[in-house]
């Protein structure tokens, strides 16, 4: 039987302390300011990159456009075609003109 005292003790203490609670005070506009702060971070994070800016977007453009010219320049010089042929013929990748006892 002194669970049952214990139990309804603990209740009362409960409902007590229930009654001693103040009912809280919130600003008409909080609603309004927590759905306002939501969406603009809603916004910041659809942003992929925000640091890539138009600038240096244009940036990496132009050094792209450079670097492709620069390669295609440099391909289609001879100097480039006789480095490959050296080094295939260095590594036995390239068919050799020789003439093969076996032909």
């Amino acid at each position: 039987m002194e669970t049952n005292k214990n139990i309804t003790n603990k209740i009362k203490d409960t409902l007590n302390a229930m009654d001693a609670i103040e009912a809280v005070k919130v600003s008409p506009f909080f609603k309004d300011q927590t759905m306002q702060r939501l969406f603009t971070e809603k916004e910041e994070e659809q942003l992929i990159w925000p640091w890539f800016s138009f600038k240096l977007q244009l940036a990496t453009l132009v050094c792209v456009i450079v670097l492709n010219v620069l390669a295609f320049t440099q391909l289609n010089s001879n100097e480039y075609d006789s480095n490959i042929n050296e080094f295939a013929e260095t590594y036995g990748l390239s068919s050799s003109s020789d003439i093969s006892l076996f032909n």
